[in-house]
């Protein structure tokens, strides 16, 4: 297998370091580990060797392709030695389209290795020591799973004629996309509504000067393809189903057959003994807050976006629930609506990728609640934002990952904290 653009040449880059490889050099390297992005990596002496779609316990041939200052990049060119965890790939663009790291690693072999991921990183970047975490939940659908994709493409080039390719970025390739007719990880109303979608767009392709991106949602069956219209998820959990409608074109997880497990677990983390209160922060169309309205006497959601909030108070509205309340918070006044009791308090967070900002947690930790449940889709800042809250007297409880997106890198880890002491720390002033 080899993960080459056509016509790569054998000649190295200008700014190409040769050390400690030749450019294109072979190596053999046994893989040791994942890292968080779904590489393999060995070694080959003491020098590090990462290298995509290599599983762990596997001997593998590779050709480097770039030299950092600690680490190298290969493709893989072949397995001398397989892992007994590796499987047939199910999709023929796997290794060519970057959507999918582990199509070619058996299912219960992913939930084991996102398991360990989520421990080491833990540990090496939260400070956790060996901390024990439960057993990834795995998705009921391992395939078909997802409910929105975002095809795109890049503007026709002058003169060129033909189709431009619709579908996602090539691997290590980050301006050649892969055409994708079919994607096995999305619905199956997806993948039929995938032909016409992508059919309208070529036909119109000359409009397009920049390129553009398409949106699909699966809504119950029915595929939507304007980003501005209006949809609802039904979300089976006790002690009633949720409503919930939003833009189809916003954030919401995309995985609807783990979300009720998935749901239930962050409450049920949140509803700690002594907490009658909840505040759920990064609050999106109300999700969490909305699922625990029945759990708390009252809950608090805050959004810095306030067309999500408008979205989560209309949402509150149609489940009939009179005890939540969905506040607009500035990034500098993120508590100043809370309940004045944080010691009766659970605070759930789910931020974006990139984690909590310094000035959230500062005020965070001013405001002291009982409880934190920590959502997070990039257990790497999760680590590094854990450290912190560790610093300022607060003790992991629970760590659980879920596997929201079979097939792939990613994981998402709910981590649950108590506070240990009176009055916490606050944060340093900068």
């Amino acid at each position: 297998m080899e993960n080459l653009s056509e016509g790569a040449s054998r000649r190295a880059p200008e700014k190409f370091n040769p050390v400690p490889f030749a450019y294109h050099a072979e190596v053999e390297v046994e893989i040791a580990t994942l890292t968080n992005l779904g590489d393999g990596l060995g070694r080959v002496g003491n020098w590090v060797v990462m290298v995509p779609f290599a599983l762990p316990g596997e001997r593998v041939r590779a050709r480097v392709w770039h030299n950092a200052a600690n680490f190298s990049r290969a493709d893989l060119v072949s397995v001398l030695r397989a892992s007994p965890g590796r499987v047939e790939p199910r999709c023929a663009l796997f290794g060519v389209c970057g959507g999918c790291q582990f199509q070619n690693f058996s299912y219960a072999a992913q939930l084991e290795w996102k398991t360990r991921i989520v421990a080491d990183l833990l540990k090496r970047l939260g400070g956790l020591g060996e901390a024990v975490v439960n057993a990834c939940v795995g998705s009921p659908r391992e395939f078909f799973y997802r409910s929105k994709i975002t095809p795109h493409f890049q503007a026709p080039r002058s003169g060129g004629g033909g189709v431009f390719p619709i579908g996602f970025l090539a691997v290590n390739q980050r301006r050649r996309i892969v055409d994708v007719p079919q994607c096995p990880i999305a619905t199956e109303a997806i993948n039929a509504a995938l032909p016409a979608v992508r059919a309208r767009a070529i036909a119109g392709q000359a409009r397009y000067k920049r390129g553009a991106t398409l949106l699909l949602r699966d809504a119950g069956g029915k595929v939507v393809t304007d980003p501005a219209q209006t949809i609802c998820e039904r979300l089976d959990i006790a002690p009633a189903p949720l409503r919930l409608e939003f833009l189809a074109g916003d954030f919401f997880q995309n995985n609807p057959y783990i979300l009720p497990t998935f749901v239930t677990h962050v409450v049920g983390q949140a509803r700690g003994e002594g907490c009658r209160f909840l505040v759920d922060a990064y609050c999106g169309s109300g999700l969490f807050a909305l699922a625990a309205a029945s759990c708390f006497e009252q809950t608090l959601g805050i959004e810095v976006n306030a067309d999500a909030v408008k979205k989560a108070g209309q949402n509150a509205r149609l489940n009939h629930l009179a005890n939540c309340r969905f506040c607009a918070g500035s990034a500098e006044r993120i508590f100043s609506e809370a309940p004045p009791s944080p010691n009766a308090t659970a605070v759930i967070l789910d931020p974006p990728r990139r984690g909590c900002d310094e000035a959230f947690l500062r005020q965070l930790i001013a405001y002291g609640p009982r409880r934190i449940v920590y959502v997070s889709c990039s257990p790497d800042t999760q680590a590094r934002d854990l450290r912190t809250l560790l610093a300022a007297g607060y003790a992991v409880t629970a760590v659980q990952p879920f596997d929201l997106f079979p097939q792939t890198r990613h994981v998402e880890n709910v981590v649950t904290l108590t506070r240990t002491i009176t009055a916490p720390n606050p944060l340093p002033p900068t």
